[in-house]
């Protein structure tokens, strides 16, 4: 591939609800330009996107995939991103890296639940958008039905850029109102005489919406002179930028009808990155925004991982300089030296090694060492560091169990891998419950992760519904003492504490305090009876869970000349720890989480009466457009599957999102059946 200038490329995300046909589009584009020698297809497996092995098992994307497209002295790096919701992290990946946004719309069934979520991460980052009437060519299309989706599912003023010509089976090509010229199957030609009266007042509709993005423009317009075309793709360009007009268009990829002039306004109304704001990072500790051009200094953004037969492969855009192959640039966030390899233009799996990468392009690196998603690349000596991509707090969970021994051995460093491909993926390890804890953004997420997990790292793995991680505290203050004796025939084991527990906070530490007087008990010893307490925190007197909110006192004690050891007062200290405890009335915590959900006004009287039924406690309601948004408190036992509870009450137009806020007392109602259900699994696990 040739080497392009800042000035001619655009960065391009193309977004939508799973099967509107964004990857069908980029396979038609690769085969147009000659970058394929035929037409891939997601239903047979042979899509250039979709090359991952669940991709091609699901045809569908799961991962954002790059696509270079050589389009005349342009490159558009087109970023095809998954359909659906469970991987909004690979879109947000792909947002943060684009200058604008194709949104695309399936004519026959609207503006779907995913077009909805997605049209609100590129409103949220002011991107200029473009919307695509797409699949023109399918049978029942009726164009006004999809618009009338549209505007009522969709914020912004949308102007026709294109007119159809036909729809359904009929459908034959567009009306480019910016050029006024007709193209039908792929030829140009003269406005068809039944489609002109409404090209001219689309296209008066066009300059005018073109207008109102420039100050001068509209003063001349108001004035009754004509506008230039490049006076209209001028304002056009700077209306979407502030956002005042989505332009839309209409084709049909999959025939290849309409896809040529849909291109060309890609390149004409989407700025270059060095014509966009430029981008903000900090510059040796002071907050700046900073030009996308050669001249800036060299600053580059890791923006994705991935993992394969090659090793590590970081996807990267450079964002000021010049990157140049066989050279050497500074790990910012690490602080050290990395050699860069052969620089690489992805095109699907595809590499297409380059000498040098301008300011505002997307590239890859094989094998950059320590090199992380979210790290920054500069020259030595220069500290300028780039914000991470913002991503969601994972909302599903399942607890993961290595099948063999030889799985146990390669869990962590496989899930520490797996993770860096994905930040939208957590993992713990739950002490509470002793279980291994895999969070994403759905079943369909976490099911994918585990084949991954399989396919890629040799990693065998089961999945259980995750335990709650319960953790026990006292209700008011206790003594106990303990004695411990132990006599073998030669020297034993002796050692007498009294302790006296208090309650703290619930979400406190452990404290321990010393109120010995005169030597009943030497320093040594008090020290091995707070390692005796602290050993008991692990195991709660209900139901085995972590001790918290406590503090331990030894007031008295008596130790022997001889048979006296710190292993006595250790034992001495965990059992009396646990007599104390259960005179103090233990309760059970139960991890609450914050939630805010997102739905159609419409399903809210069955949110609200189904997060009632959850134990939630509701903190506010607010309306946003045509939806409404729920925050409440809700207890994480209730709410483990709630992922694909909500979207079936909300038929997939409902999202929603989770923190964990603290740890609040069971009630007591509910207490005594968690324990009882605790001590079971501990007596099979025994």
């Amino acid at each position: 591939m040739k080497e392009y200038q800042t000035a001619q490329i655009r960065n391009i995300a193309l977004v939508s609800h799973n099967g509107a046909g964004k990857t069908t589009f980029v396979e038609r584009l690769l085969f147009d330009t000659g970058a394929t020698t035929r037409m891939g297809s997601v239903q047979t497996g042979s899509a250039a996107m979709d090359f991952e092995e669940e991709e091609i098992a699901r045809n569908s994307s799961v991962n954002t995939a790059i696509a270079p497209i050589e389009w005349g002295a342009h490159k558009l790096n087109i970023l095809d991103t998954p359909g659906y919701a469970d991987f909004v992290g690979e879109v947000n990946v792909a947002l943060r890296v684009s200058d604008g946004a194709v949104i695309f719309v399936e004519a026959v069934a609207g503006v779907e639940v995913g077009t909805e979520l997605v049209a609100r991460y590129v409103e949220e980052r002011q991107l200029p958008r473009i919307l695509v009437i797409n699949k023109m060519d399918r049978e029942n299309v009726r164009v006004e039905r999809a618009m009338a989706s549209v505007r009522a599912a969709l914020e912004g003023n949308f102007v026709n850029l294109q007119l159809p010509i036909g729809e359904g089976t009929d459908f034959q090509g567009v009306v480019d109102l910016l050029t006024m010229r007709a193209y039908i199957q792929g030829k140009a030609a003269d406005i068809p005489a039944n489609l002109a009266d409404a090209a001219e007042e689309g296209r008066m509709a066009l300059i005018e919406a073109a207008a109102e993005g420039d100050d001068a423009l509209i003063e001349k317009y108001l004035e009754g002179e004509e506008l230039t075309q490049g006076e209209v793709v001028r304002g056009l360009r700077a209306a979407m930028a502030q956002g005042l007009v989505v332009p839309v268009c209409y084709a049909a990829p999959q025939p290849g009808i309409a896809v040529k002039p849909l291109v060309d306004a890609l390149v004409q109304l989407f700025p270059s990155p060095d014509a966009t704001t430029g981008f903000t990072a900090t510059v040796d500790g002071e907050e700046k925004t900073l030009p996308i051009a050669d001249s800036t200094p060299l600053v580059a953004f890791v923006f994705k991982t991935r993992e394969d037969a090659y090793g590590k492969m970081s996807y990267l855009r450079v964002l000021g300089g010049v990157l140049e192959s066989d050279s050497r640039v500074w790990h910012v966030n690490a602080d050290t030296e990395v050699r860069v390899g052969t620089l690489n233009v992805i095109r699907g799996k595809e590499q297409l090694p380059v000498t040098r990468l301008h300011a505002g392009d997307l590239g890859m690196v094989v094998k950059l060492g320590d090199v992380g998603t979210n790290d920054s690349l500069a020259m030595r000596g220069q500290q300028i560091l780039l914000p991470p991509t913002e991503q969601p707090e994972p909302i599903a969970s399942v607890a993961i169990h290595p099948v063999a021994q030889s799985d146990v051995a390669k869990l962590s460093a496989s899930l520490n891998r797996l993770v860096a491909e994905d930040p939208t993926l957590h993992w713990h390890a739950e002490t509470a419950t002793r279980e291994t804890i895999l969070s994403g953004m759905g079943v369909a997420h976490l099911d994918i992760a585990v084949k991954k997990m399989q396919s890629k790292f040799g990693v065998n793995l089961t999945t259980t519904t995750p335990k709650i991680p319960y953790r026990e505290t006292i209700t008011r203050s206790a003594s106990a003492e303990y004695t411990h004796k132990k006599q073998t025939g030669g020297a034993g084991q002796y050692a007498r504490v009294f302790l006296r527990l208090e309650s703290l906070d619930d979400d406190a530490d452990f404290e321990f305090a010393s109120e010995i007087f005169g030597g009943a008990i030497s320093a040594p010893f008090v020290a091995a009876t707070e390692k005796g307490c602290r050993q008991a925190l692990d195991n709660g007197p209900l139901g085995g869970f972590p001790v918290v909110g406590v503090k331990a006192i030894v007031y008295d004690g008596k130790e022997h000349t001889v048979d006296s050891k710190e292993i006595a007062f250790q034992i001495a200290g965990r059992e009396g720890f646990k007599k104390a405890a259960m005179a103090a009335d233990p309760v059970l915590l139960e991890p609450i989480y914050e939630i805010e959900v997102t739905v159609p006004a419409d399903n809210m009287g069955d949110i609200m009466g189904d997060l009632n039924s959850r134990r939630a406690r509701v903190l506010g309601m607010d309306q946003v457009g045509t939806k409404s948004v729920v925050r409440a408190e809700v207890p994480l036992a209730e709410v483990q599957t709630y992922a694909a509870d909500m979207r079936s009450m909300t038929q997939g137009r409902g999202v929603f999102g989770m923190r964990f806020l603290r740890y609040g007392r069971v009630p007591s109602h509910l207490q005594q059946q968690i324990v009882e259900h605790r001590r079971r699994e501990l007596e099979q696990e025994d």
